[in-house]
């Protein structure tokens, strides 16, 4: 499988800033709250550690979970507020709405009665609906839907959606409907990818489209655009798909296949991290990937769903880590690539924008990218909070 060399390639050898977990705790998971970028790290701490975005400081810690932090996402306007919330589930059982600025839990949300480990979750567009979803206890994996105002006991519970590991949740963001705005993905190890009403108390009339890839799904994620809502899922066989609105797959490959050898340089990929959905591909999906030796790559299709489309390599970030890059978030106002590893570094880059010149990159990062107009554009169609622990086997 071929992959091309954007014209305007270029590999970002140099951090602008650098920190670490100090207990050596892995970086599971990366996102962004007002002027901190925040981290999720694995055992022993399971702590969640809040940066500033200029310095790299550690300015927070906030306790965690007890046992495992397993997703970790930027809400807006949970439970009614006008803030952004740190979002994180565990494997305690419970869904935590953070308060940075006190430490301590805003909002705690129990599965009551058994505790069942929580692997993934999310926050509706309007904040009044919360899921989580579990590991396969026995022979159940549970869909958990809360009232964050009424955070005691889950709204309602969906039994039958999956049947092993719910391993990602996303709710349609940014819609025009009000409907379409309860739509919630789910996947699973079991090998589906599904859609479902989150407000059908009846499951056997929640669920709206059901896909199988035949494989373990590790990752999954909405393709959103202005004509159509699509769905790109990860296998932990390092194989992507791309799915329809209706959930028919379009596209299924290993992600380690397009690869560069010439006489300039070689990218092999040896893992997905994540993907990131952007205007800024024609596709409206980025795709990041890594190397064991600790770089980075950005790769985009002009065409996600055909999958003799070739691969286009747009830059690569090198020498920042020693090892497995666990966690990538894209913060596009500001033209930054924030990526934390195995090594428990946490590194910020300068992020060329794909399709750009070096030289139109370097003039626009001059440029201030919290204009009126950019962050209006983030705001009507941008999910800032799509970072959560993905990909790999996380360190327990």
């Amino acid at each position: 499988m071929s992959l091309l060399e954007s014209p305007s390639f270029e590999t970002v050898s140099s951090v602008i800033k650098s920190t670490t977990h100090s207990d050596g705790s892995y970086v599971l998971a990366l996102t962004s709250l007002g002027n901190y970028y925040v981290s999720a790290a694995s055992s022993p701490s399971n702590a969640i550690h809040l940066f500033d975005k200029s310095s790299l400081q550690r300015v927070h810690t906030l306790k965690g979970h007890e046992s495992a932090t397993t997703a970790l996402r930027t809400v807006r306007g949970m439970g009614g507020s006008d803030r952004h919330t740190l979002l994180s589930a565990g494997k305690d059982g419970c869904v935590i709405g953070w308060d940075e600025r006190s430490g301590a839990p805003s909002i705690k949300m129990t599965t009551s009665g058994r505790s069942r480990n929580l692997l993934s979750c999310d926050a509706s567009h309007d904040g009044l609906t919360v899921a989580a979803g579990t590991d396969l206890q026995k022979e159940d994996a549970f869909i958990l839907y809360w009232d964050p105002r009424k955070p005691a006991v889950p709204l309602r519970v969906h039994g039958s959606t999956h049947s092993d590991d719910i391993t990602a949740l996303h709710f349609l963001k940014n819609s025009p409907s009000p409907t379409s705005g309860q739509i919630l993905l789910s996947a699973s190890t079991d090998g589906l990818v599904s859609t479902s009403n989150s407000a059908e108390d009846d499951e056997d009339e929640a669920v709206l489209n059901v896909g199988s890839w035949g494989c373990s799904i590790s990752q999954a994620g909405w393709i959103r655009s202005s004509s159509t809502n699509r769905v790109w899922a990860a296998s932990d066989m390092e194989t992507f798909s791309c799915w329809s609105n209706e959930l028919d797959i379009l596209q299924n490959c290993d992600i380690r296949h397009p690869s560069v050898h010439s006489h300039r340089r070689t990218w092999v990929t040896d893992y997905l991290i994540t993907c990131h959905n952007t205007k800024r591909s024609d596709s409206n999906l980025a795709v990041f990937v890594g190397s064991n030796e600790g770089d980075v790559a950005l790769l985009s299709s002009s065409n996600v769903t055909d999958s003799s489309t070739p691969w286009t390599i747009n830059s690569t970030w090198a020498r920042g880590h020693t090892g497995v890059v666990r966690s990538v978030f894209w913060d596009e106002n500001h033209e930054i690539l924030v990526t934390g590893g195995e090594d428990s570094k946490i590194s910020t880059w300068r992020c060329p924008i794909p399709g750009h010149s070096s030289e139109s990159a370097r003039d626009e990062s001059t440029m201030d990218m919290d204009s009126a107009i950019l962050k209006r554009e983030r705001d009507d169609d941008m999910d800032v909070s799509e970072s959560e622990p993905g990909g790999k086997k996380v360190k327990r």
